[in-house]
């Protein structure tokens, strides 16, 4: 057999395990593996697949993913998120849906320090699901607004998927982070937007609340000062070359320790369990790294995508024909595969194709998390919508899939809009690096 045609038969083995329920890094590493062996032999995978837990696991690249994934932890158990949504909730008191709009913005303003969709939603959904029910609010709007909210969590910086697609993808932390800055404002002003639409045309899904006392107001609003502080210090001094982003990941783990010891919501308890949080993620996510790169060396070496890429670029579609037919692939898939799975199974097979096209690898990756993105918000996989299920134990799932349709329409104008666009991405990073 050819290297192409072993290349093609591990990505159905990979597929079929997959579908067996086999976890996708267990089968990327499997599949990663004895692919290399078919095609190098024995003797150099093991010599050169032997090798990587040690580089992976000494090297100074991926030491950031533990200090976010730290720093998010600490945030989240001194409970940043409901500072969040009381401050989101200041700025928009009085006006008619300002629990939903509160919610968006407090998602937007967690995801920047916690980095997980499904943090995010989960989060900010145990604050904000019980107000807007005990204020009237339509279950659908409640659960649409936390489902697609909480998908901010992995877009805007700093984000764990991103960290993983630049080690993936071998791009550079911060312009990734920066790159991602614009789309992360404009979409969660389309889903202020989306809400805001909805509440006009529907004025009884989200009746309008009371307006505090200003002394009430102030003070929710001077809890914010946590969130940018901590943002502007990690995140921020990356941008102004005050930091390395491992240097700023620590950084921010420890601020967030520090605030939280300060106001005194943190103790031995919820630091240990803090800690033991992020080191089981931080495990996880290196397994899922270490099969990746395994999986990637396997596909690199049979030259799939170098003919995959030569064959779409013979059909003559055009860069805008290549990115549609890429979008309507990656939404089935979404639907299918869980968006990280997505990243790290075809970011090698497409990344020759997505470079022949015109595009380069930032813009890909910041399009992937959109497209991951529309994944966590779509059924049957959508792993967001089953976190709002589960705060939600008396709704029906076809009330929650309803109610995220409208983010969803969102969502794929804002693929397209990058699509379209790829000056939002690139205009930040050339400004700044």
């Amino acid at each position: 057999m050819t290297p192409e045609m072993i290349g093609g038969v591990g990505i159905l083995v990979l597929l079929g395990l997959i579908l067996l329920r086999i976890p996708v890094a267990v089968a990327m590493g499997l599949v990663g593996f004895a692919g290399y062996v078919a095609i190098e032999g024995w003797t150099r995978a093991t010599l050169v697949i032997g090798g990587l837990p040690r580089e992976l696991m000494t090297g100074y690249a991926l030491s950031v993913v533990p200090l976010f994934v730290l720093m998010g932890e600490f945030a989240n158990a001194s409970g940043l998120s409901r500072d969040l949504y009381q401050s989101a909730n200041a700025l928009f008191r009085g006006r008619r849906g300002a629990l939903s709009l509160a919610t968006i913005g407090a998602c937007a303003g967690f995801g920047a320090v916690s980095g997980s969709s499904m943090a995010t939603a989960a989060t900010i959904g145990r604050v904000a699901i019980p107000q807007m029910r005990e204020a009237g609010y339509d279950v659908r709007l409640a659960a649409g607004t936390v489902a697609a909210g909480g998908t901010l969590g992995i877009l805007i910086p700093p984000s764990v998927i991103l960290l993983i697609y630049a080690a993936v993808a071998r791009q550079s932390v911060p312009v990734l982070f920066a790159a991602a800055i614009i789309p992360g404002i404009l979409l969660t002003l389309f889903y202020i937007a989306v809400v805001v639409v909805q509440i006009r045309l529907r004025r009884e899904i989200a009746p309008t609340v009371e307006v505090g006392a200003i002394g009430s107001i102030w003070r929710d609003l001077i809890a914010l000062w946590e969130t940018a502080f901590l943002f502007g210090v990690s995140v921020g001094g990356i941008y102004l070359g005050w930091f390395s982003p491992t240097e700023a990941a620590a950084i921010g783990a420890t601020l967030a320790l520090v605030t939280g010891l300060v106001r005194r919501r943190l103790d031995i308890k919820k630091t240990m369990q803090a800690l033991r949080a992020a080191t089981e993620t931080t495990g996880m996510l290196f397994f899922i790294i270490l099969a990746t790169i395994m999986f990637t060396f396997f596909i690199v070496q049979s030259q799939l995508p170098v003919a995959f890429a030569g064959w779409v670029q013979g059909l003559d579609l055009g860069t805008f024909g290549v990115i549609l037919i890429l979008t309507a692939f990656y939404i089935v898939l979404g639907c299918f595969l869980e968006g990280l799975g997505i990243i790290l199974i075809t970011t090698p097979i497409f990344a020759p194709l997505v470079l022949a096209s015109g595009f380069d690898m930032v813009w890909f990756g910041i399009y992937l998390v959109l497209i991951v993105e529309l994944g966590l918000i779509t059924p049957p996989v959508g792993l967001n919508l089953y976190v709002i299920a589960a705060q939600l134990p008396d709704t029906n799932m076809k009330k929650i899939f309803a109610g995220v349709m409208p983010f969803t329409l969102a969502l794929v104008f804002m693929i397209f809009l990058l699509a379209l666009f790829p000056q939002m991405v690139s205009w930040l990073p050339a400004m700044l690096y």
